[in-house]
């Protein structure tokens, strides 16, 4: 018997984002640990209060970027599942920006997974943010 490749879901929406369907995307009878990251929206950034709204924008070869940064977490020994959604778009203070999760037979495997694909995606995928605080001001983050 051949073992299979961990399922990997990863996507670039427009839409709300869902911490149940990353949960069930890396569901898998041998995965007794998830490690879940979501992302939100806050009201500060950059040493200053006041962040109104943002906006995200992504590069057009920035889902590939994202599914390779999830393929090679899903190379870890004992991980089973392995999902990355970011949102792009106007969002508010509160609002989901990225939802990441990784299922593994124990809790080492999915805390190592979970934490790598959060800093290769935050460190590789070319996704940035235009911030608006109270005052008018924007600032772009990760240009």
């Amino acid at each position: 018997m051949t073992e299979q490749s961990p399922p990997i879901v990863t996507d670039i929406r427009g839409v709300a984002l869902s911490v149940d369907e990353a949960l069930a995307a890396v569901s898998h009878p041998r995965a007794g640990a998830v490690a879940l990251f979501v992302g939100t929206v806050r009201e500060h950034d950059e040493g200053r209060e006041g962040v109104s709204a943002l906006d995200y924008t992504s590069h057009p070869g920035a889902l590939a970027e994202l599914t390779r940064v999830a393929a090679s977490v899903a190379t870890i020994p004992q991980v089973h599942g392995v999902y990355a959604v970011h949102r792009v778009g106007p969002l508010a203070v509160g609002d989901l920006a990225v939802v990441c999760a990784v299922s593994a037979e124990h809790r080492a495997e999915a805390f190592e997974g979970g934490r790598r694909l959060v800093e290769e995606l935050k460190a590789q995928v070319p996704i940035w943010k235009r911030q608006e605080f109270a005052d008018g001001d924007h600032t772009w983050v990760g240009l």
